[in-house]
Order: C-alpha cells, then structure tokens, then sequence
C-alpha cells in the first residue's frame, strides 16, 4: 500500500479505464453491476492507504459486494438464467461488428459461473492469470484452463473457429 489516499488524477484514469469491465465483472451476480461498482469505488477511498495493486483489489472487492448482494436478496440465479433474465446486454454492437452481439450474450451466460469469470477478467478487464488466480482463489493454471475452456465452449456455441496460428518454426 502506498503511503497515502488515492491522487483524483488516479481515480479519473481508473474510472476511465476500470468501470466498463468491472460493471461488466458484476453483472456474472448481481442485477445492479453499477451501484456494486460505485460502493467499491467508495470504499477504495475511505482506505487510509491505496493498495499495491488498485485494479486487483478493486476485482476482489466488487466480487465480494456483487456476491453478497445476491446472497442477501435471495435471487441468485443459476448461471443458464442469469443472462436471459439481465435488462441489458453484455456487449454492445457497433457498426460493422463482425459478432452477434445477443448471441454472444447468451453464449457467454450459458458457460459455468467460473468459465465466464475468469473469461470476463481475463478479455474485459485485462488481469492476468496471476491476478485472476488470486482474486478466484485458484491456481494460475487452473484460471488459465477455465480461460480455454470458456473460449472452446463461446465458439462451439457462436460456430467460431479458433484463427490458425502460424508456426514460426516453420515460417
């Protein structure tokens, strides 16, 4: 942690950077992504001290509140529900966007809880496996194996297939 209060000039650019695809995190539990998100914000300033690693300890916190939430209303939903019951969509379509933007939103709520965690972390919000093991309470390797399976399991749902990879050996 560092020695004193988060800097606004920090807050701004976390905001700008993190509150997209924390809402994003907090919508796999609750039905109020934003207000979890907001009282997240909240706490990390009422801390005496920033933490080490703001991006992962605001993760753990809005995984804690998003749970908690659901728990204490009751209407936690099994991971099939959950996205066809969500007002809004996962994703946004742009112009031009290749990808079905509702048929990605049911695929990726139809994966188990912890696929769609870690896949959710992982593209939307960037942490890596590390940061993704601690904030699941896994082993790296086990993040990064629901991380391939939630991606073999979005294409075969979507009819995507993987890009090939070249070879550098051979190219």
């Amino acid at each position: 942690m560092s020695p004193r209060g988060l800097e606004p000039e920090r807050l701004e650019s976390l905001l700008a950077r993190h509150a997209g695809p924390l809402m994003l995190y907090a919508r796999g539990w609750s039905e109020t992504p934003e207000d979890v998100v907001q009282e997240a914000l909240v706490q990390l300033l009422r801390q005496p001290r920033t933490p080490e690693n703001v991006v992962g300890w605001l993760y753990r916190t809005v995984r804690n509140r998003a749970i908690s939430h659901a728990r204490s209303r009751g209407r936690r939903r099994r991971h099939e529900t959950a996205a066809s019951s969500l007002g809004e969509p996962w994703f946004v379509p742009t112009n031009g966007q290749r990808l079905d933007a509702q048929a990605a939103t049911e695929a990726l709520g139809q994966l188990p809880e912890e696929e769609r965690e870690v896949v959710v972390a992982r593209l939307w919000g960037g942490l890596s496996f590390a940061e993704i093991a601690r904030l699941t309470e896994t082993s790296s390797s086990t993040a990064w194996r629901r991380y391939e399976s939630g991606l073999v399991a979005l294409r075969e749902r979507l009819g995507v297939s993987c890009p090939e990879k070249k070879n550098s050996r051979t190219n």
